[in-house]
């Protein structure tokens, strides 16, 4: 049986969102506890990765963690490859907590499109290298790209075999759905 993990990237500094975007609310629910939502319902376990500093205020049902020391403050990457090293998966879900719109239903999709490598998002011509599905084979390749001082995502995919699944495929309403949330302006309206 195939094992996967949800990771929830919650580790970002926010400056121009003015405190910690895990922390901010959609309705009622706080952005980590949608993207917990929209993992639980395909992963055999979902892990929160955050700052040091954020580790109080997650309740203590949820499993976080930070990123392994070697690799802290070094980016997304980091927080994929901390959980990789962390917990054994055939494939890892990967959602930041600023995208509040993802939900379980395009998870579920894009975990049923993804094959082999990465499997990642294109909406509206911009890609989403952060909702994703990473094989656990990658592991080696984070690592190496980390050792080696290269922390972006989309450079590491490039190397990769990844693969781009349109939004339109996930759901109805992909603008919104995949729209990342970067101040608290672009929540007016919500």
């Amino acid at each position: 049986m195939t094992k996967t993990v949800g990771i929830v990237l919650a580790g970002g500094v926010s400056r121009r969102f003015g405190f910690p975007k895990a922390l901010a609310k959609l309705g009622d629910q706080h952005f980590y506890e949608l993207a917990v939502g929209a993992l639980s319902v395909c992963c055999d376990e979902v892990i929160i990765v955050t700052r040091p500093e954020y580790m109080e205020h997650f309740p203590s049902c949820l499993k976080t963690m930070t990123d392994l020391a070697i690799y802290a403050g070094l980016g997304p990457l980091a927080g994929i490859l901390s959980v990789m090293e962390s917990v054994e998966a055939d494939r890892y879900a990967v959602l930041p907590c600023d995208m509040p719109h993802v939900n379980s239903q395009a998870m579920t999709k894009l975990l049923v499109h993804h094959e082999k490598g990465v499997t990642g998002v294109i909406s509206d011509g911009r890609y989403h290298p952060l909702v994703s599905i990473w094989d656990g084979h990658l592991k080696s390749a984070v690592k190496e790209a980390l050792i080696n001082d290269q922390l972006s995502v989309m450079k590491l995919l490039s190397s990769q075999e990844a693969v781009w699944i349109t939004g339109n495929n996930l759901t109805d309403d992909e603008n919104r759905m995949f729209m990342n949330v970067n101040t608290p302006e672009d929540l007016e309206g919500e």
